[in-house]
């Protein structure tokens, strides 16, 4: 975690926390690094950075801040408009670009948004870069050997220039489309795409393979992403489900880089209970690698035991898609991803993808002729309470140097034993600790979590 970049990019409120003036240094910054980068290493091209964004209204600004570091710095910006974080990732990896860059706050309401910084192979850009930009945007750079106050302006021929690059976007959504191995004919899809980045993409795919498909959430207005839609508000579609009989449906959130799915029962089918589905018909047809599904600390209890049962080795990372990724490209393991929905094919694709996942899902679907139903009976999910306590930006780490904070959680910890766990850790995107219990025994683990969070809230909440 740094001052400005969490787990998930440079996030908060548009010209509050997160200004124009930040995005156009993020990429003078950038511009200049990659060119650099190159005529250091003897390549003489100006750098080339790839930029989607969402739906939100502040995204055309910090869309156009960005390119205007970007130029200004000698590099060019290939607009992509409206599109997925996974998009930009996938052009980033397969058509030569120095860097891509993502505008979303993802889940978050309209008036948040974010810098999300992708590599030259399509992965969260690395914490030695986003240290450099931080120094940069504090005036205290020091890099190749010497100390910057200011970073040199491009001149002449050598200011970067600006392309509508669109058809990157349809060069993805055909990536998609040609790794279908099975057709979706008569099967009827609901899609929830948030308002968000998914609703000029997500139909494209699902019809193209041969879906039905009913979509929702797909009206924005630069104001309505993720308003009472999308993957944090799921009983939307649950009830889009049942009422016009679908098989099963998917609902993603403002950058569509993670999917939650629903039976045609209207029953929630979370990450934890996908990355199930998926280790197991990945290990039925022996395409499992190093024989192991790698997930996060927040996973759910049921998952262990069905790992255990189904002799699926689990590995367990850091809360963040960064963090599973990190694990998965160490370890040589093809399956990883979060509870949210951040879900990551290694095969296919360096970032969770919420199309994918949807597309992955129906080809199990189709391969074993099940309902999403009885799928989803591969794991119990033990049940789980989680509180957030706001605190002060300032305050993130003070509760473990609490006495009485940690001595109630040891407590409880040793009265639970086997029976259930507690997991208490700072948000990597915003202002809150998160109190998270699980166990077979709601009652037991909700009544300890309150008093957990009530402890928080009495020695270092807002």
């Amino acid at each position: 975690m740094g001052k400005y970049f969490g787990t998930d990019g440079f996030r908060g409120e548009a010209n509050v926390t997160l200004t124009a003036d930040h995005a156009y240094q993020v990429g003078r910054f950038l511009g200049w690094y990659c060119g650099e980068c190159k005529r250091r290493g003897g390549d003489s091209e100006p750098a080339k950075v790839v930029i989607g964004k969402d739906t939100r209204r502040s995204s055309y600004m910090f869309e156009y801040a960005l390119a205007s570091g970007l130029v200004a710095s000698g590099a060019d910006a290939y607009l992509l408009h409206v599109t997925t974080t996974p998009s930009v990732s996938y052009v980033a990896r397969t058509e030569g670009f120095d860097c891509g860059i993502m505008i979303s706050a993802s889940h978050n309401p309209f008036y948040d948004n974010g810098i999300k910084l992708i590599g030259r192979s399509g992965e969260k850009m690395d914490e030695d870069t986003i240290a450099l930009i931080e120094d940069y945007l504090d005036g205290k750079l020091s890099v190749f050997g010497q100390t910057w106050e200011t970073l040199p302006l491009a001149q002449r021929d050598h200011i970067g220039r600006t392309v509508d690059w669109s058809a990157g976007r349809n060069r993805y959504v055909g990536y998609l489309i040609s790794l279908g191995m099975f057709s979706f004919k008569g099967k009827k899809v609901g899609l929830d795409c948030a308002n968000g980045s998914a609703w000029m993409i997500a139909r494209s795919v699902f019809d193209a393979l041969g879906a039905t498909t009913y979509v929702m959430g797909d009206e924005p207005d630069g104001f309505n992403i993720n308003n009472g839609v999308g993957s944090t508000h799921i009983e939307a579609l649950q009830r889009f489900v049942v009422e016009k009989g679908l098989d099963v449906g998917f609902a993603y959130d403002g950058d569509a880089d993670r999917c939650l799915a629903v039976d045609e029962k209207g029953e929630l089918v979370d990450g934890d209970k996908l990355i199930a589905i998926f280790a197991k018909a990945y290990k039925d047809q022996n395409k499992l690698k190093n024989n192991a599904a790698v997930v996060t600390v927040m996973t759910n209890l049921g998952f262990q035991h069905f790992a255990a049962a189904a002799g699926i080795d689990v590995v367990v990372a850091s809360v963040g898609d960064r963090y599973v990724l990190e694990k998965m490209l160490d370890g040589g393991y093809n399956i990883g991803g979060e509870q949210s929905g951040h879900i990551i094919f290694l095969d296919e694709a360096t970032t969770g993808d919420g199309q994918l996942s949807g597309a992955k899902l129906m080809e199990i679907m189709a391969q074993t002729g099940k309902k999403l139903s009885e799928l989803a009976t591969v794991m119990e999910h033990f049940p789980q309470v989680m509180i957030n306590v706001k605190i002060a930006a300032k305050d993130r780490e003070m509760w473990k140097n609490d006495p009485d904070i940690t001595g109630l959680i040891a407590k409880r910890e040793e009265e639970l034993g086997d029976t259930g766990r507690i997991l208490v850790r700072e948000s990597g995107t915003e202002p809150l600790i998160r109190v998270m219990l699980e166990g077979r025994d709601f009652r037991r683990i909700n009544t300890f979590a309150m008093e957990i969070a009530d402890k928080i809230r009495e020695k270092v909440g807002r």
